[in-house]
């Protein structure tokens, strides 16, 4: 058989190949001489072709075929041999590959190999590929490797056990004792990877990381050493002596100070040296800055140690390699909590970086530029921003906008500025403005009633200008129909407006001027122009159809407010009642409707909406242990606009079990109907989800005065008031008045249901009558099955607004273990009406330290638990 072509001769006819199809012939033609070759067991030519199929995968082919083969030079003695078989193994299998165990014992006889070079090979190979198993075995060779005087073996065993850690944590242990004289090595190379694996370690084990804490006063020398070392050949980078190690180092200073004191104040004269000495006029210094300023913010340095990172930070932002920009402004973002002062003294820098052409550096720069706003500064920052957001990219409007807006409404000088910055952000951001901005907008309207006539007028004369804006559209159309009475009263504010325009104006003279125009141009306005306007708005081809129906219900509502163009409305309405959009259909068919035959019902059903409430998350709101503060209370005072929010809440639990609008009322029975105390925000139980709205506190914690019936025939008299369910239920309940006793006054007993059962914990309701008709007393059963007790045990619970619920105090705040005891706790339910009864619970409690918390529905109650409560009071 001819001898193969060498690897260098098929590099040249690989690359000779004109096109594609040409190189895939000359592969497959050499790959098919290679198999053939190997199904031979020809072991002259094993290395070459070996060689030529790790170019061929490299290339990109699929030459797993030649696994086995690089298993058989790796058993071979030659080094030429090994060092092509371990570099294949390397390249051709990884964990996943049950092959590469085959190799395992070849690999522990060469780390004991007299050869540097052969134990070298097969310490780099198990640091690429070994899976758990490889790990288990070969761990005890490695521990050798790093007790040996050869600096070669010593940093390949290194980097060997850091990934071994990786694999299997649990064999940590065994690489402690070796890593002193690790970092004791004057080798720079053992150095780098003793750091390393030290590094591994810390990230693995908190008890590693405690016990390395005392090490730092030997890292600190040799970065000290590091430093203050004259020129080395040998370690030095552009001036700088061997800024890998020194970047190393910082990182695991900056793992072992993070949350120790005597750690941090032990490196802060290191680190202040380290950010004073090092030269920024190579990249490479910057990178040792980089990691320094990390490691900065992240331990408990001093408070100028900070500033002097922030102040790093802002010379990299005068950079002009847009790479150390970028980093700098990432990082900025991620210290801006920390030391937020700090960061304020580069603000212009920073807006400077909005001009920046690199779409990144932008994006990062706008981040940063919300982060820094706050009352003192937001007329300045909200002005660069609306800059930046008439010439940003059109993917940037929408982020942009809508975090201006939400800036806005939390730092707003007062609601002047506020409205005419939102008018100038929507015409800056024309259509990529995200509709959730329009609904806060109209909210924010809502609520200034002493605007209305300024904000109708503005919104007028900016959809006069551009009615092809369809966010700005949208709010004007909504605001002209509900306001545009004032529209043409010439109701207009006497105050001079805050223009946001003025605001923004190159000069002084150009404000004086825009704020007279705005002065002279208070024309009246008359219905027909109202409505002629609209009309534009919805006959040109850039509405979209929500635009529509902002403007057909605006045009509707100025029906009610608009007394001479009652005409005028009826035609802009009437081509859509054949509208192709059954949305827009729907609506116009129906306020044709309200106008031909329910005229004398349409000012009510058209009148001005009330202020819209801001949805609020209600975990903003004030409480206090669970529970909501009183009113008096400090912190409740500060959040009185959630209290008000939270008083129109809708029952999402009574959205579950059904609507009972219509469930019946028993008026007549002499009980005392529950009457919801009025809410004063959301209790601790309301965070158990969001869409799902209890009762508030003061309805869960309050039970109504319940007035017993001391009469049957009270009861009788009231029958026939009762809606036809409640005589279902009440008719059989009441014997024969001639027969016996008129009551069965033993209550029929319900066994005990499981509530929760998991993770060792299990609660169970037992079921008792009260004396009151509707009254059950439920009793909470709470054990623990587990080997440790549960701490800080508390459960709440909650039920749809038409029950009343009130939670007694536990029996204790801890369940022992082992079912060794219970806690106990009375929950006493009012349900008049009979409803069917869904509980929302959450608990939470403590195990072992950790926080454990737990939602739930309990849903398998008895269902006739409260069906004969009624006659228990006769």
């Amino acid at each position: 058989m001819p001898a193969p072509i060498r690897l260098k001769d098929l590099i040249r006819n690989i690359r000779s190949a004109r096109t594609a199809a040409e190189e895939r012939a000359v592969v497959q033609k050499e790959m098919a001489l290679i198999r053939n070759m190997f199904r031979d067991e020809d072991s002259t030519y094993r290395c070459r072709n070996v060689a030529k199929v790790l170019y061929i995968h490299m290339l990109g082919y699929q030459a797993h075929f030649g696994q086995l083969e690089c298993l058989k030079l790796i058993a071979s003695p030659r080094f030429t041999d090994k060092r092509i078989g371990y570099l294949g193994a390397t390249l051709l299998l990884d964990e996943r590959h049950d092959v590469h165990l085959l190799i395992t014992n070849s690999m522990k006889n060469d780390m004991g190999h007299n050869t540097q070079y052969i134990a070298g090979l097969s310490l780099s190979c198990l640091g690429s590929i070994c899976s758990p198993e490889m790990s288990r075995d070969l761990a005890g060779e490695v521990e050798k490797m790093l007790k040996v005087s050869n600096t070669y073996l010593k940093k390949k065993a290194a980097l060997c056990a850091t990934r071994i850690i990786r694999k299997v944590p649990e064999l940590l242990e065994m690489f402690i004792p070796a890593v002193r004289s690790l970092l004791n090595d004057k080798n720079h190379g053992v150095q780098l990877t003793a750091v390393v694996l030290v590094t591994e370690m810390c990230l693995k084990s908190p008890d590693t990381l405690i016990h390395f804490r005392k090490f730092v006063p030997n890292l600190v020398r040799i970065l000290k050493n590091l430093i203050m070392s004259g020129y080395s050949p040998e370690h030095d980078v552009s001036g700088v002596s061997d800024p890998f190690l020194q970047v190393k180092i910082v990182k695991l200073l900056r793992i072992l100070g993070s949350g120790d004191a005597d750690c941090s104040e032990a490196m802060n004269d290191i680190l202040a040296q380290v950010a004073t000495n090092t030269e920024t006029s190579k990249n490479v210094g910057n990178a040792i800055l980089y990691e320094t300023v990390l490691t900065i913010m992240d331990i408990n340095s001093e408070s100028g140690l900070r500033v002097l990172a922030v102040n790093i930070l802002g010379r990299f932002l005068l950079n002009t390699d847009k790479n150390i920009r970028y980093v700098a402004l990432n990082t900025l973002l991620k210290t801006v909590k920390a030391d937020i002062n700090a960061v304020q003294r580069h603000r212009s820098t920073i807006v400077d970086c909005l001009k920046d052409p690199d779409v990144s550096i932008q994006k990062r720069a706008v981040e940063l530029c919300f982060a820094l706003t706050n009352p003192s500064n937001v007329r300045t920052m909200i002005k660069e921003l609306i800059f930046f957001l008439d010439k940003c990219d059109p993917e940037f409007k929408s982020f942009v906008s809508s975090n201006i807006l939400l800036a806005c409404e939390k730092y707003a000088p007062n609601k002047r500025w506020h409205i005419d910055t939102m008018m100038r952000v929507l015409s800056a951001a024309r259509n990529d403005v995200p509709d959730e901005s329009v609904s806060m907008l109209i909210q924010m309207i809502s609520e200034s009633s002493s605007l209305h006539p300024y904000i109708a007028q503005q919104f007028y004369k900016a959809l006069k200008e551009d009615i092809n804006q369809q966010p700005l559209a949208q709010v004007a159309a909504w605001c002209i129909g509900e306001y545009g009475d004032l529209l043409v009263a010439g109701v207009v504010d006497e105050e001079e407006p805050i223009q946001v325009r003025t605001y923004y104006a190159k000069s002084i003279e150009e404000a004086r001027l825009q704020s007279y125009k705005h002065l002279d141009a208070q024309e009246e306005v008359s219905e027909s122009e109202v409505i002629n306007l609209l009309e534009s708005v919805l006959m040109t081809t850039s509405a979209t159809q929500t635009t529509k129906e902002y403007v057909i219900l605006a045009v509707m509502k100025l029906s009610a407010r608009f007394t001479g163009s009652q005409e005028k409305i009826k035609l802009a309405v009437m081509p859509y009642t054949q509208s192709l959009d059954m949305e827009l259909q729907q609506r116009s068919v129906e306020f044709q409707a309200l106008i031909r035959d329910h005229d004398n019902m349409r000012p009510g059903l058209l009148e001005k909406m009330p202020p819209i409430e801001k949805k609020v998350d209600e975990d903003e709101a004030p409480r206090n242990n669970g529970e909501l503060l009183d009113d008096d209370h400090p912190a409740a005072q500060k959040a009185d606009h959630i209290s008000s929010i939270q008083q129109r809440e809708s029952n999402g639990l009574f959205d579950l079990i059904g609507d009972t609008s219509s469930a019946p009322s028993i008026p007549s029975m002499g009980l005392q109907q529950p009457h919801p105390a009025p809410a004063s925000g959301g209790g601790a139980i309301l965070d158990l989800l969001s869409d799902l709205d209890f009762s508030t506190p003061s309805q869960l914690n309050t039970m109504p005065a319940m007035q017993p019936q001391t009469s049957a025939m009270n009861l009788l008299d009231g029958l026939n008031a009762l809606p036809p369910t409640v005589m279902q239920q009440t008719q059989p309940a009441v014997p024969d008045f001639m027969g016996g006793s008129l009551i069965n006054n033993v209550a029929p007993a319900f066994p005990p249901i499981t509530a929760v059962e998991k993770a060792g914990l299990k609660i169970e309701f037992a079921f008792e009558r009260d004396s009151l008709p509707g009254n059950v007393d439920i009793q909470m059963r709470a054990s623990n099955s587990t080997g440790v007790p549960f701490e800080n045990f508390l459960f709440e619970a909650a039920v749809p607004k038409a029950i009343q619920l009130k939670l007694m105090t536990p029996s204790g705040n801890s369940i022992p273990p082992n079912n060794s005891g219970l806690l106990t706790q009375i929950m006493k339910i009012s349900n008049p009406q009979g409803l069917a009864l869904k509980m929302r619970y959450r608990l939470t409690y403590s195990v072992n330290g950790a926080p454990v918390n737990d939602v739930g529905i309990v849903n398998n109650f008895p269902v006739n638990m409260f069906s004969t409560s009624v006659n228990q009071g006769l």
